[in-house]
């Protein structure tokens, strides 16, 4: 009789360990169809705005580079301060970047390296011409 007590247990404690389990790979299922997954292992894609931005150089001529954000982000001081950001690394710092030389331009998926740039500092920059 004590045999059979003992399988009634494990019989017991076996369905709620599979149920347990199945009700943890339910909830990651259910994380991962909605998208909370790890940035690089998301079949979803960032959608982001391009800003196209045309600046005059200080030693003449012109760098075009388009400013990547998160098609959410629709400050625009904010957007204009990454492409300020980004001059002042190329030593452009105090040229005029404003709504003359930034301009939205259109909106697309992200993924990778830009996207993962974009989660970190809130934009990405792709240099199109005379940024070096």
């Amino acid at each position: 009789m004590k045999n059979k007590s003992l399988l009634q247990k494990f019989g017991l404690a076996g369905f709620a360990f599979f149920l347990l389990k199945g009700l943890v790979w339910l909830a990651i299922g259910g994380a991962a169809l909605l998208g909370f997954t790890s940035k690089n292992d998301s079949p979803m894609e960032l959608k982001v705005s391009v800003y196209d931005t045309y600046v005059p150089k200080k030693q003449g001529g012109v760098m075009h580079f388009d400013i990547l954000v998160d098609a959410d982000e629709k400050d625009l001081e904010k957007i204009y301060g990454y492409g300020r950001d980004y001059l002042q690394s190329k030593g452009q710092d105090g040229q005029p970047l404003t709504s003359k030389q930034c301009r939205f331009c259109h909106v697309e998926n992200a993924k990778g390296a830009i996207e993962d740039s974009i989660i970190a500092k809130g934009y990405y920059i792709i240099e199109m011409e005379g940024c070096n």
